[in-house]
């Protein structure tokens, strides 16, 4: 009869979520993991496999987490300036007290180099995806330009949210409030040029 687990998956996948969004997959041992999900590696084997399939469950639950995140644009109006909202909401998403841990999916895509295993390749897609999906939803909603031109602006954001979620990492809330400006005044601007024209 096989013995009953005495931990909650769900609680020691997010302690072992936190860990890896934070140091990275490489400077994370097997040994930081067991002390950070209070398992031994047997249990941590048994319940999600290898390292890797470990990181991947940690991925597909942020990912869940993130989800949220991206809900708030259609609550926000669904339009260029709920994604700029999006872009305000990421700033609290990615900290944890005062240190940012930036997007664990950007972090995770860095650090293999393009290059990761087969299954964590197609989580990074699927995510990046996502997010440039409900950027054009937004913009299509707001019938902000020709296809062309909102294929053209959802990939400049989808970019620009990927290199903004680095810069999370890294520089004061106040200067990354001023990008946020910076790049949505651009943005409306080169609208408003285009409908003169």
């Amino acid at each position: 009869m096989p013995r009953s687990k005495k931990y909650n998956e769900e609680e020691v996948l997010e302690k072992a979520t936190q860990v890896f969004w934070r140091q990275g997959f490489e400077a994370t041992t097997m040994q930081v993991l067991e002390k950070e999900m209070g398992i031994n590696k047997f249990s941590i084997y048994a319940s999600f496999g290898s390292k890797t399939e470990l990181l991947s469950a940690c991925l597909a639950n942020y990912k869940k987490r993130l989800n949220k995140l991206l809900a708030t644009i259609v609550e926000g109006g669904n339009n260029i300036t709920a994604i700029k909202e999006y872009f305000y909401h990421f700033i609290a998403f990615s900290k944890e007290n005062e240190l940012g841990k930036g997007c664990f999916i950007t972090n995770t895509a860095n650090e293999f180099s393009g290059n990761p295993p087969k299954n964590i390749q197609n989580q990074l897609e699927n995510y990046t995806n996502d997010v440039r999906n409900a950027f054009k939803k937004a913009l299509i909603s707001q019938k902000y330009g020709s296809d062309e031109e909102i294929d053209e602006l959802a990939d400049f954001l989808l970019i620009s949210m990927f290199g903004f979620s680095t810069a999370t990492k890294i520089f004061s809330e106040s200067q990354l409030h001023l990008y946020i400006e910076n790049l949505f005044n651009t943005i409306n601007k080169d609208n408003t040029v285009n409908e003169i024209k």
